[in-house]
């Protein structure tokens, strides 16, 4: 069956922060100079919204110059930070309360506000359509169009195809969609970004990528521990009794409802390490035990973050595309904020953009954005904090902390540090590492795998090939669980991954049906086995308010 083909002037992958701030700003330009220039956003959720998961506090500066009246029109920015606090736990019943004036600078939240980031997405694709840009949700873009070295566009995902890759009868072969410039904004480990990363050698020169995984749950709580606007952050236990780093927030936004989450760094050492279950176990700390006892536990979710900072920021453009957002690795690290630097590169190259296409060029490389960018707030602000990651990384907990604060509090330290070790490589073997533990849920704080994947709203087209491809079937038995007790088992905070054991002997389970898309296996494996493609289209989570 013969693919149709769309032809558009821009088409913009993913419809997170920045690539709808990247098609609100492209069609202002348009619009304001009279020309009718095309737009499609494409988004594998089934809305916008659906697969958007951040903590999140978020700084209004790239909104408010991208919407200046955005209060005006109703922008789902509702809850100011009115407190914030910094612990670090140093038992499962004790904590410090850091002194305020103890905390690194860029860690501080004041004018910043609680937000849902999905409803801020939900609000900016609005205003998107309002302007004139094609948005596809359920879509999936699922390969790039690349003719003699240059971006052309992507090709959607088929529809209607079998676990075996046979056509069922309600088969759809993808669409092509061309453009004169494609911009990808996936997200954290974007497939067709990382694929892009490596064909074109946008990282030569570059640290490594270093992630994080970020989980997050969605509370009601009692009003009367309700702290409209309060922010708090944390560090410490439980993650320093397998010496691995990370921190933990838990933000009071409006009507009774709180966000808690755990972000645990993936340069962790011990396989035996569970990310899901330190989570579980953080939260009957009494700093955190006290506003979620009595409450009830309304949505959950998991998703990657890329947390290098400049250091690791790849190259973001090549001929035809764009690289923005966290797709290229934008979050700041050191203010654990991403929404108004990945907005803002998105702006950035649409202006850009524009300029190329009003001058009647196409498909060329636009080297002008990488000026652009490196002359904007964006990029002076991740350059500040450059160091903030590795410091944590090189010197521990407490080391890091002190150099991050004189160099943010103090005055900046003139050197650059580098983590140039990749997360997946850090894995020491499970014969050398401590076997932990966890205590097993109640069922009122602290919850099963399976019982958070339901709440997550996850769900996947049964008979459909899976998304999680390995690339050399033997290596988790062979490899992995001799040397590491296959630590897929515990990174993945679906239960994707597991070892059965029946009457055949051993064999590696994927239930992909369970995947959140948080892409932790793809980045995490120790033999870098496994590569996370794009499901069929609307499959996943469909997050509330997340």
């Amino acid at each position: 069956m013969q693919r149709e083909v769309m032809e558009y002037d821009v088409v913009i992958v993913g419809a997170g922060p920045a690539g709808l701030s990247t098609a609100c700003r492209f069609k202002q330009l348009a619009n304001e100079a009279g020309q009718e220039l095309s737009v499609c956003l494409v988004e594998k959720g089934s809305e916008i919204g659906a697969h958007i998961l951040s903590g999140a506090v978020i700084e209004d500066r790239a909104l408010t110059e991208l919407f200046p009246d955005w209060k005006e029109l109703g922008a789902p920015l509702n809850v100011p930070v009115k407190g914030d606090e910094v612990y670090f736990l140093t038992s499962g019943e004790k904590g410090i309360k850091t002194p305020h004036w103890a905390i690194p600078k860029p860690m501080h939240n004041d004018g910043n506000y609680i937000v849902s980031l999905g409803n801020v997405c939900r609000w900016l694709g609005e205003q998107a359509e309002n302007l004139g840009v094609e948005i596809y949700p359920g879509f999936p873009a699922a390969e790039t169009i690349i003719e003699d070295g240059i971006v052309k566009g992507i090709v959607t995902g088929d529809m209607g195809v079998d676990a075996h890759g046979g056509e069922k009868a309600e088969y759809t072969p993808g669409m092509e969609l061309r453009a004169k410039y494609t911009v990808f904004s996936e997200g954290c480990r974007g497939h067709l970004g990382k694929q892009l990363i490596a064909d074109f050698k946008l990282d030569a020169g570059k640290d490594p990528q270093h992630y994080g995984i970020g989980i997050k749950e969605l509370w009601d709580i009692d009003p009367a521990k309700h702290e409209e606007g309060l922010v708090i952050h944390g560090a410490g236990w439980p993650l320093n009794e397998s010496k691995s780093s990370g921190g933990f927030f838990l933000y009071h936004s409006e009507n009774n409802q709180v966000v808690v989450g755990l972000i645990t760094d993936l340069s962790y050492s011990n396989p035996h390490v569970s990310p899901f279950d330190e989570f579980q176990r953080m939260k009957h700390h009494p700093v955190l035990k006290q506003y979620l006892e009595g409450g009830k536990r309304v949505s959950y979710g998991a998703r990657a973050i890329a947390k290098g900072g400049v250091n690791c920021l790849p190259k973001m453009t090549m001929p035809g595309g764009l690289l923005i957002g966290c797709d290229a690795g934008t979050l700041n690290f050191a203010k654990i904020k991403g929404t108004h630097t990945a907005m803002k590169s998105g702006m950035i190259a649409a202006e850009e953009m524009f300029k190329a296409i009003s001058a009647g060029r196409e498909n060329d490389e636009l080297v002008e954005f990488t000026a652009s960018f490196e002359a904007s707030w964006a990029y002076k602000e991740l350059e500040r904090s450059r160091n903030f990651g590795p410091a944590m990384h090189k010197f521990g907990m407490f080391g890091g902390a002190a150099f991050n604060f004189i160099d943010q509090n103090i005055f900046p330290i003139p050197v650059t540090l580098h983590d140039t070790t990749p997360d997946y490589a850090t894995l020491k073997p499970a014969a050398e590492s401590k076997k932990i533990n966890y205590p097993k849920p109640d069922g009122k704080l602290s919850f099963a795998k399976l019982d958070s994947v339901f709440i997550g709203n996850v769900n996947h087209a049964e008979d459909q090939p899976c998304h999680l491809k390995l690339k050399d079937a033997s290596i988790p038995l062979a490899v992995n669980l001799p040397k590491y007790d296959e630590p897929a088992q515990r990174y993945c905070p679906a239960g994707v991954y597991e070892i059965v054991e029946d009457e055949k002997g051993q064999r590696f389970q994927i239930n992909s049906q369970n995947c959140v898309h948080c892409k932790t296996c793809d980045i995490k494996d120790p033999a870098q086995n496994i590569t996370w493609v794009t499901p069929e289209g609307t499959g996943g989570p469909n997050y509330p308010n997340m």
